[in-house]
């Protein structure tokens, strides 16, 4: 099914008989059993107010269209999100909808904040097929529940998006890269801290272990970002060489879609720690490779297909099976599992929104 608006939306989960597969663009390879619901159709620009910093836009608009739309204006979604489809292997187009859904955010996140930070409001339909409404256009439009915030990240078991209001922020004049080349992990990872510690407003601190090169970025205005990393320079020089590229956006935009995996053979886990803990963490996880990101809090890992990760992890923290065949999937599950309180609370809801469980079933729990 592909509904052309909001209205035949409500009707086709209102009348659905049984469990439906949501889909945005399809680009994650995120799928359960049910018939496939896209809102692919749901697509367009609502509002656009560059001078106040607004986007009203329909869930199903592709990212690229937004983002043309913000960059014709100097603008952009300052949270960086992630193109899953070279990870993938999948085709498709991504959804802003499709974004906000699973809360995707990339090395900026750091510095600007995660995808639910930029969200204002949403407007969705739940599992009776009723329209519901929260937030609005400004930062503080919330009263009640915080359903906005609620959403994201809910991956499509609370409700179907049909349109978000997003604050969107200026792009830099200029950015600037400092890298290290030659480092193990726990001085990349002392690196790094350094740089994020340090009172230059950095906006990515990343690490890729088979290049052993930890790569730091500044964003601004252009005098700005040279001084800035030129005294980050001189603070990482204790770890080794440190060089300045004023332009990495490539080197940034392959971190950000983790392109070192693409194309490789083995299942891809996301795992989420405190930085401190990725250098206790990373040899006990036996990996073909890895990629820090957050100043080393969220690391990517290729593992042989059907590798079980998460009893490897000995720290606080959360892995998800980003890449795999359908049979681990269902054997492992894509999400942590949640302790017991946490995971009544999220059934609780489930069971509010989407009485009928109909809603991508099974998806996260």
């Amino acid at each position: 099914m592909t509904p052309g608006s909001e209205a035949e939306l409500a009707e086709a989960i209102a009348g659905a008989s049984g469990p439906l597969c949501i889909q945005g663009g399809g680009s994650r390879g995120l799928a359960v059993e049910g018939e496939v619901l896209s809102i692919r159709a749901l697509s367009g620009i609502g509002l656009y107010e560059p001078g106040a910093l607004t986007l009203v836009v329909k869930a199903g608009t592709p990212v690229a269209e937004v983002e043309a739309l913000l960059a014709a204006e100097n603008q952009r979604l300052a949270f960086e999100p992630m193109d899953h489809r070279g990870l993938l292997g999948t085709e498709g187009e991504p959804t802003i909808g499709g974004v906000i859904a699973a809360g995707i955010s990339g090395p900026r996140r750091i510095q600007a904040g995660a995808a639910r930070d930029h969200l204002l409001g949403v407007r969705f339909v739940d599992g009776s097929g009723q329209v519901v409404k929260n937030g609005g256009r400004v930062m503080k439009n919330v009263t009640g529940y915080d359903l906005v915030k609620l959403l994201c990240g809910a991956h499509g078991t609370l409700g179907v998006l049909t349109e978000v209001s997003l604050k969107v922020l200026p792009r830099a004049e200029a950015e600037a890269t400092v890298t290290v080349a030659g480092l193990d992990l726990p001085p990349a990872v002392r690196a790094m801290s350094a740089a994020l510690g340090s009172p230059y407003d950095v906006t990515g601190a990343a690490y890729d272990a088979e290049a052993g090169q930890v790569c730091i970025r500044v964003e601004g205005f252009a005098g700005s970002a040279a001084y800035r990393s030129g005294k980050l320079a001189a603070l990482l020089s204790p770890f080794g060489r440190a060089e300045v590229q004023p332009q990495a956006r490539d080197l940034w935009q392959g971190l950000r879609d983790v392109s070192a995996f693409h194309g490789r053979a083995g299942d891809v886990w996301r795992i989420s720690v405190k930085p401190s803990d990725a250098v206790t963490l990373a040899p006990q996880l036996q990996a073909d490779a890895l990629q820090f990101d957050w100043g080393g809090g969220l690391i990517w890992a290729l593992v042989p297909a059907g590798t079980e990760l998460r009893s490897r992890i000995t720290v606080p923290g959360h892995a998800t099976l980003v890449r795999a065949d359908a049979e681990t999937r269902a054997r492992l599950g894509v999400f942590q599992p949640q302790p017991a309180p946490l995971a009544a609370i999220s059934e609780g809801l489930r069971r509010q929104f989407d009485p009928r469980g109909i809603l991508n079933p099974g998806l996260m729990g």
